[in-house]
């Protein structure tokens, strides 16, 4: 024999609060939150900024260039930039350019640099010494820490959210049994002679 369970008797339980249903319904939200809109989220914000970093390494590769120069000096005791590629110490610094006199600077050279070592130094276009320009893994890196803030963030807003909605689930759930109890109680507590 078998037993069929029908979704129209289910539905008028009459054990089941209304609250049960708003809970049921909050849980499925929730799980879609979760599974679709905060993959998505990061998804898109990862392709906005993959975009925008790409066009700014771009800009930077087009107004930077790199000459080949030599050590003269001493690098500083303390390192003064630490960044991907390690801690970074300023020295001075000679090169030439093509058809141009000599020319010295003060830029950052790697960790274990001495006097007489070539280094490549970056230039912008006023001539300043500056950070090479991001290259393609820098852009993807800053592209799926992006992203990933995103999805983690509209995931933790998403559950930070849950749990303020259970709370006040909880305090309803416990208000309606309060009242049902109020109504239930003294039928069932009333002294009998």
């Amino acid at each position: 024999m078998r037993t069929r369970s029908h979704g129209r008797r289910r539905r008028h339980n009459p054990l089941r609060r209304r609250s049960d249903v708003v809970e049921a319904w909050v849980v499925v939200l929730v799980a879609v939150l979760l599974c679709v809109v905060a993959p998505l989220a990061g998804t898109a914000a990862g392709l906005y900024t993959y975009d925008r970093a790409r066009t700014h390494a771009e800009e930077q590769r087009a107004e930077r260039h790199s000459v080949r120069a030599e050590v003269l000096g001493r690098p500083a005791a303390r390192p003064t930039v630490h960044g991907d590629r390690g801690h970074s110490y300023r020295a001075e610094v000679r090169w030439t350019e093509p058809g141009q006199k000599p020319r010295t600077a003060v830029a950052h050279v790697p960790a274990g640099t001495r006097a007489g070592d070539a280094v490549t130094v970056w230039f912008d276009g006023r001539g300043h010494t500056v950070a090479p320009p991001p290259n393609d893994i820098a852009v993807w890196q800053h592209t799926v820490a992006v992203g990933l803030g995103v999805a983690g963030g509209t995931a933790t807003f998403v559950l930070l959210a849950r749990a303020v909605e259970r709370r006040v689930a909880l305090r309803h759930r416990l208000d309606e049994w309060e009242r049902a109890w109020a109504r239930t109680g003294p039928r069932w507590t009333r002294r009998r002679a």
